[in-house]
């Protein structure tokens, strides 16, 4: 098998389990499942994993997971030092299977272990020497499955068919797919045109494989379902997958692969010092969810008999609070009470908010508050918090992953069980990676919010319907949980996008190496409009602090006003503001005025896919100007 090199961070996103990539020498690998990292190449194990365990205590209650790990990191020892767990690799596996001669076009399969280059059996056998190169197109379906392009079967217009003999690839000069056919000894042949497609709810490849005049029954053999096929894994083995239609895709296709994933900001437990960090920590918290799994008391007595040495300096009333703190369920530092109306994910960022209004001196947050009598007054009249977050820890996870469409209505064990062949039964855990950066957050006047939607709520309402009619529909077609968009939710995700495109040019970060971090509830009880951007980095000293630099008092104003008056006037204008008007623009024209050059940023920048994004409700419209909520001018 090729060997390369790979980031850590890369093994989450992009190219985490089941993703594809392309190594040096041009052979195409498959990211294998988690059932063999933290090997050598020889099958032998780490000999200690405890090494990569990170502990995020929220996000593991949220998914339901004991731990999670980084990925292995390949360590070469020098000579005469022992190195703990030196030489680790990551298994990869060779996929798409089938190749093909450039020379004869004959397609031939190779098994997913196959290390060696793939020889060309027809021209080897006239005493030529050719390399073949793997076919560059597949077949998947909606639920993360995978498979080589039916070959066979379709050039034999069959679910099953019987011919074995040699297959060929057949190009005809054109740079589509209509252009490419396959053929076979047997006479057999068949263009690759529309395999691609999608007419309706079915696809051109499963509805279209079977010649339909052969088959006048109407039974199941006339439709060519996924076969549930996971390479991933290792494994060629094929079930039902509860029909579900094949696609097929270039390889190359940007919707191949999904990395379905979820971060936290690290909120200590509790008030948290040293012995609440030693507690969280192995070896005494595999003993702590061991006692609980089965049910025993949890005392200082019986943590100190099984590590005396850790806990010699604490008393048994330190530990008796310490205990309390971290198996409390209600945690007073960040007040997980639920609010009535909130769905999990905004309880989950319901804690980070209330968090990142007040001031942290905690080993992985440190947050300073500046008081807006510092800023120019009209900071006061939009914003009610401006938090400098000197440090923060995030911690990124991936759950699983998607093909198709980025979003998904599986649920999430059947998400998690893509990663696995054989799930762990105890200690179960996800792959992570631990960033550190720096931040400013942002909270939005919630007095002048509903000033706003009070006196121009009809226009804005009537502005944005269409955007969420057509956000609607498309989720109904593809029967995906539908949301509720707002104009508060626009409103806060359209200014992240701007103050990050301005941050760009004042801060020195790239548009890549920033993030959204949105906090937005409507509900009247318990409202949130909080944006936090930030950026991070592996390093566990953080970044350079130059974008909390642009938090500060003279520093903030001027890129606020500068982002203001780009939005007023896109380059695109008065077209960008049309189009988004007349029919919606941008992914799943769920846009309005927003495009490229005015309110677009970098995918990994954007929680929503760049989505949901008008800048006429920051500034206005050309029609109205008023609507905005920032008002033309208000700002000096």
């Amino acid at each position: 098998m090729p060997k390369g090199p790979i980031r850590r961070a890369q093994l989450i996103a992009p190219f985490g389990v089941g993703a594809m990539l392309v190594v040096r020498d041009g052979t195409s690998l498959i990211t294998a499942g988690l059932d063999h990292w933290y090997e050598r190449e020889d099958g032998s194990e780490a000999e200690d994993k405890s090494e990569f365990r990170v502990d995020e205590w929220r996000l593991a209650q949220s998914l339901g997971v004991d731990h999670f790990r980084l990925p292995p990191e390949f360590r070469k020892p020098n000579k005469g030092d022992g190195v703990l767990n030196a030489y680790l690799t990551l298994p990869f596996l060779r996929f798409p299977q089938w190749h093909f001669c450039s020379v004869c076009d004959r397609l031939k399969k190779s098994p997913l272990t196959e290390r060696s280059k793939v020889k060309c059996p027809e021209c080897e056998s006239k005493k030529k020497t050719k390399y073949m190169a793997q076919v560059p197109i597949i077949a998947m379906c909606d639920r993360g499955h995978i498979q080589d392009f039916p070959w066979r079967e379709w050039v034999h217009r069959s679910v099953k068919p019987t011919c074995d003999r040699p297959l060929r690839l057949v190009g005809t000069g054109s740079a589509t797919l209509a252009g490419l056919s396959v053929r076979c000894e047997c006479g057999a042949k068949r263009s690759l045109g529309g395999i691609t497609e999608v007419d309706g709810d079915e696809t051109r490849l499963s509805k279209n494989l079977v010649d339909k005049s052969n088959n006048l029954t109407g039974n199941s053999d006339s439709f060519f379902y996924c076969q549930c096929k996971r390479p991933w894994l290792g494994t060629e083995d094929s079930e039902p997958c509860s029909n579900h239609q094949l696609r097929g895709a270039l390889l190359s296709a940007s919707n191949v692969y999904y990395a379905q994933t979820r971060s936290a900001i690290y909120l200590q437990r509790g008030n948290g010092g040293e012995l609440v960090s030693l507690l969280e920590q192995p070896p005494l918290s595999k003993l702590i969810d061991r006692l609980l799994r089965l049910g025993d008391d949890i005392t200082p007595e019986v943590l100190r008999e099984d590590r005396p040495q850790l806990l010699q300096d604490f008393s048994n009333e330190d530990i008796k609070i310490a205990l309390k703190t971290i198996l409390s369920a209600k945690d007073n530092d960040i007040n997980t009470d639920d609010i009535e109306g909130d769905d999990p994910e905004t309880r989950f960022r319901r804690q980070e908010f209330n968090v990142l209004r007040t001031e942290r001196r905690e080993d992985n947050l440190k947050i300073r508050t500046i008081q807006l009598s510092n800023y120019q007054p009209d900071i006061a009249n939009y914003f009610s918090k401006i938090m400098l977050v000197d440090k923060l820890k995030e911690t990124r996870v991936l759950t699983g992953f998607t093909r198709i469409l980025p979003e998904t209505d599986q649920p999430l064990q059947e998400l998690q069980s893509l990663l696995w062949r054989k799930p762990p039964q105890k200690d179960s855990w996800l792959p992570a990676y631990v960033v550190y950066g720096e931040g400013i957050f942002i909270e939005f006047n919630e007095s002048r919010l509903r000033q706003w939607l009070e006196k121009h709520g009809n226009e804005i309402y009537s502005r944005i319907q269409p955007l969420v009619d057509r956000y609607q529909k498309i989720q109904e077609q593809r029967h995906l949980r539908k949301r509720s968009i707002t104009p508060r939710f626009i409103l806060l995700h359209t200014f992240a996008h701007l103050l990050m495109n301005r941050l760009t040019f004042e801060c020195g970060y790239s548009s890549a190496a920033l993030r959204e971090r949105l906090y937005v509830s409507d509900n009247p009880d318990a409202p949130m409009a909080g944006v936090l951007i930030y950026t991070a980095a592996g390093d566990s000293e953080g970044t350079m602090g130059g974008l909390v630099r642009m938090g500060k008092p003279d520093n903030f104003e001027p890129v606020v006003r500068s982002l203001l008056e780009a939005a007023s006037w896109c380059s695109a204008d008065p077209v960008c503001m049309e189009v988004g008007e007349s029919g919606g623009q941008g992914p799943d024209s769920c846009n309005l005025a927003a495009c490229h050059s005015c309110a677009l940023v970098p995918e990994t920048a954007c929680e929503e896919f760049n989505r949901f994004l008008d800048r006429g409700v920051v500034v206005g419209d050309i029609k109205n100007r008023n609507i905005g909520f920032f008002a033309p001018h208000s700002l000096k």
